[in-house]
């Protein structure tokens, strides 16, 4: 197999030369990481604090989608490049040997550069293999999140290191990392059991045995997660940092294993319990950790953010996003959990500059978008909503939640037929259907509506939105008993204005006035621009 991006190399190196400043300003990120050789013609302008700091401190790895976040950069780095603009045939060779980062980028230029078509020739001249050595070349596959290539060099180097000795584990651990991040945890897990055969050293026996508990609560199969187990190898973990001799090395370790064993607790359904031990990690690394490693730090207050959004105190929450932000100003993904958080507050200025933040902070990707649209739909810029969602799915059409929103903005639209295409993406999907029984609804066809609502929530009995669509449909049915029922059954799952007014006319129906008043007044508190609800309320006397 070719290194990854030895295609979008090849390309970069046609197309930079030819490229304004400005231009290679936007990509820069993209560019640089794809195309190393150029760094020194591509200043680099966006960057996170891990950039600026030594390799034993960069400690996050990212995650499988950042290599399609370069490719969709990359796509419109060529878009918007003074060559582009008619068609164009690419003809690439050897691709039975590219890395999938290869094949992924001529994927997202197929889909997204007008014009643009890639010959694929499987063979070619005679390639080499690359050359894999201990040093910068692996430190690039873990820093950008290159997983394939990572694995590839772990299989290719690990048989000449000595099992067990300090390099081999170095290198089994990125390897075992890239493995998972690719959904290939058994042969992840056979090389940390490798490992603890060969090995009695305790710092990297207890780094395995913290890698095999993330294995167990994050895996892709969630058949197969198993927290309990989990815990078992992450207690193991504990024990062994507990017990090194240098209270700083013990902190840095100790603080990862205790972070670990939180989100197994989280797992559990112990939050209180994983929040006990967020905080022990971050006060261990106040008073113990060496200076300096910043984003172990980050990491612990971002996270005591998520577990104090989740357990109802926000603006604590915010005052870590606050702090973990004006420490990393160039991670985008904080942004958006912070975003998500104003959202719920409903300061829904603060969060859209907070999306705009991170889609401005590196290269494009769906989230921040997806949620902007949300924000959009708040306000009632439908059109605006929809745009947000269509570049949502550009990026990545594989964004099950982007085409549910879609499917419900375009009923709310009466597009009918584009939400119908949307449900098809997807036919088992429950919001998808949820969505689609709205659409027959719509189009009067109660029976079919019926059927849709039915088995969505035969899939996820728990889906409110299907109650709430199926208790709407009751009531247009004639039958306000059912609809009381299943509105109720909503509001349980989840309380909103739509459902409460729902239920309220419902209720009002079956003459309990005292009942559709109540509904009606907690509706208009939670949204107290509504016309409607207002008219309604007036309508009681």
């Amino acid at each position: 197999m070719s290194g990854p991006y030895t295609f979008g190399a090849a390309l970069l190196d046609a197309l930079v030369p030819e490229a304004g400043g400005e231009l290679l300003s936007t990509y820069d990120i993209e560019i640089r990481a794809v195309a190393p050789a150029l760094r020194a013609r591509v200043p680099a302008r966006r960057v996170t604090l891990a950039d600026r700091l030594p390799q034993g401190e960069r400690i996050l790895v990212p995650a499988p989608l950042r290599t399609l976040r370069l490719a969709n950069g990359l796509a419109e780095f060529v878009r918007a490049h003074p060559a582009a603009g008619g068609p164009l045939e690419l003809r690439v060779v050897n691709t039975a040997h590219a890395d999938p980062t290869d094949l992924q980028l001529m994927d997202v230029l197929e889909r997204r550069v007008p014009g643009l078509s890639i010959v694929r020739e499987p063979a070619g001249p005679e390639h080499p293999a690359p050359s894999y050595a201990l040093g910068p070349e692996l430190d690039r596959y873990r820093n950008e999140g290159f997983h394939h290539a990572m694995a590839e060099a772990g299989a290719a180097l690990l048989p000449s290191l000595p099992e067990g000795g300090e390099e081999w584990w170095l290198l089994a651990h990125r390897t075992a990392t890239a493995l998972a991040a690719l959904d290939r945890e058994d042969e992840a897990r056979e090389l940390l059991d490798r490992g603890r055969r060969a090995s009695t050293d305790p710092k990297n026996l207890a780094t395995a045995a913290y890698a095999t508990a993330m294995l167990l609560v994050r895996h892709h199969d969630h058949g197969r997660r198993d927290p309990e187990e989990a815990l078992a190898w992450i207690n193991q973990a504990i024990a062994l940092t507990s017990l090194l001799p240098d209270r700083r090395e013990r902190a840095f370790h100790l603080g990862f294993d205790l972070n670990g064993k939180a989100l197994v607790q989280v797992r559990l359904g112990r939050a209180d319990e994983a929040m006990r031990l967020v905080q022990e990690a971050i006060d261990l690394g106040e008073r113990d950790l060496a200076p300096g490693h910043p984003i172990h730090r980050l990491v612990l207050r971002a996270n005591r953010a998520q577990l104090l959004g989740a357990r109802g105190e926000p603006e604590a929450a915010l005052a870590d996003l606050d702090a973990v932000i004006a420490a990393d100003p160039g991670y985008p993904d904080y942004y958006v959990d912070r975003g998500n958080l104003l959202y719920r507050l409903g300061r829904l200025d603060e969060a859209e500059a907070d999306y705009e933040s991170a889609m401005r902070a590196g290269p494009p990707f769906p989230e921040p978008y997806y949620n902007r649209s949300e924000v959009r739909y708040a306000r009632g810029d439908l059109a605006g909503a929809l745009a947000d969602l269509d570049y949502a799915i550009e990026l990545d059409p594989g964004f099950t939640d982007a085409y549910v929103n879609r499917a419900g903005l375009l009923v709310a639209m009466d597009e009918l037929d584009r939400a119908k295409e949307d449900v098809g993406r997807d036919p088992g999907n429950p919001f998808l259907l949820s969505v689609l029984g709205q659409i027959e609804a719509a189009r009067g066809d109660l029976v079919e509506a019926r059927k849709a609502f039915d088995s969505a929530l035969e899939r996820a009995p728990d889906l409110a939105v299907a109650w709430a669509g199926r208790g709407a449909l009751a009531f247009e049915e004639g039958d306000p008993h059912a609809a009381v029922a299943d509105l109720t059954r909503a509001i349980e799952l989840q309380d909103g204005a739509e459902v409460r007014f729902n239920r309220a006319y419902a209720l009002r129906s079956l003459g309990d006035v005292e009942g559709a008043r109540a509904d009606l007044l907690h509706a208009a508190a939670l949204a107290p621009d509504d016309e409607q609800i207002r008219e309604a309320l007036a309508d009681l006397g």
